[in-house]
């Protein structure tokens, strides 16, 4: 019987090459999965190529050009997302090169299709002030209050991202000096980070009170949803929603950005400590960035800064520049003797 490649590479591809060689998170392998699932939708809707027939002879370049506009045009996605399940192709088909040298010309035809441009999005962010108004939203007369309060504030304090947030457990948070939380971040890399000790007051105590509520091992989650369960990005997103809208309800739609995300907190952070004089180096391992590249980001987007800035530069002095002609008799003269030529 003989083996189909596109197969044997694709399932070698997700169970030994991503997890072991690469050493992706979940995350990112899911995402990927979800690239593929949608390639072998296409193929199966478009051209009645079932999954398990799929064959690396049925792919070309023009096939995956059609497929992303698909991606876009048929399933209404950004181009963001097109671009996302164009990386996914491409790392396959690096790897495929790699295995099945007798596809080296299919690999290197994917690999020059170039991304979509796009423009680049506006980063919103919360001002001191609203940030502020923002985390005292919640009632912590009551449990659930009390937790989103927890939330909002580490969320904030840290500039964690929302995966790195929900993954947090108990033995990750130190709350006595130097208090610090221990983040999980992109391609697996781990960060310390420095809490203000009103944070570690905040999430000291609703430690002790999570405790009491739900007894449980030392390494458990830090933040669990109502049913007891691990939180989503979505579950989070829904949390900051709740108390975005309690603050326009509340007469304060003049401190919200505009359709803001969880990931608004951490460029909230990001924009008050580049405006308190933090060198971008110290922000960039704060955010747990690669490269001082992506943090001078912030840098380009603070038009308060930018203000202060150019009001605290040395002022030119305003001299009066205009002339009034009919007082200087000999340009007056001069002037009469030209018009008279």
């Amino acid at each position: 019987m003989k083996i189909n490649n596109f197969s044997l590479l694709m399932t070698t591809f997700f169970s030994k090459y991503l997890p072991g060689q690469r050493n992706l998170s979940t995350n990112t392998i899911d995402s990927y999965r979800t690239s593929f699932v949608l390639f072998l939708e296409y193929y199966s809707s478009i051209f009645g190529i079932k999954p398990d027939r799929l064959q690396m002879k049925d792919i070309s370049q023009e096939r995956v050009f059609s497929f992303l506009d698909w991606i876009e045009k048929e399933r209404n996605c950004c181009i963001s997302t097109r671009n996302q399940r164009l990386a996914a192709l491409k790392s396959f088909f690096a790897y495929v090169a790699t295995k099945s040298p007798e596809n080296l010309m299919l690999c290197q035809q994917i690999a020059a299709i170039p991304q979509k441009r796009t423009s680049q999005k506006s980063l919103l962010y919360f001002s001191p002030e609203g940030t502020e108004k923002l985390l005292s939203m919640p009632d912590i007369s009551t449990w659930i209050g009390r937790r989103d309060r927890a939330i909002l504030v580490l969320l904030y304090d840290s500039a964690a991202r929302v995966q790195e947030l929900i993954d947090i457990t108990e033995i990750d948070i130190r709350t006595e000096l130097p208090s610090t939380v221990t983040l999980f971040g992109k391609g697996r890399k781990t960060r310390t980070t420095p809490l203000s000790s009103t944070t570690a007051t905040i999430i000291n105590s609703f430690l002790s009170e999570k405790k009491h509520r739900f007894p449980s091992n030392q390494d458990s989650l830090l933040f669990i949803n109502s049913r007891g369960g691990k939180f989503t990005r979505v579950g989070i997103a829904g949390i900051l929603d709740k108390y975005v809208k309690k603050m326009k309800e509340n007469g304060l739609s003049e401190f919200v950005p505009g359709p803001v995300s969880p990931h608004s907190l951490r460029h909230s952070k990001a924009v008050h400590l580049l405006r308190s004089g933090v060198p971008l180096i110290y922000i960039r391992d704060f955010l747990g960035h690669s490269s001082v590249t992506t943090t001078e980001l912030y840098a380009t987007i603070d038009s308060e800064q930018k203000r202060r800035a150019i009001e605290n530069a040395i002022q030119i002095p305003i001299q009066e520049t205009s002339i009034d002609w009919q007082a200087d008799k000999d340009l007056k003269g001069w002037l009469i003797d030209l018009c008279s030529k």
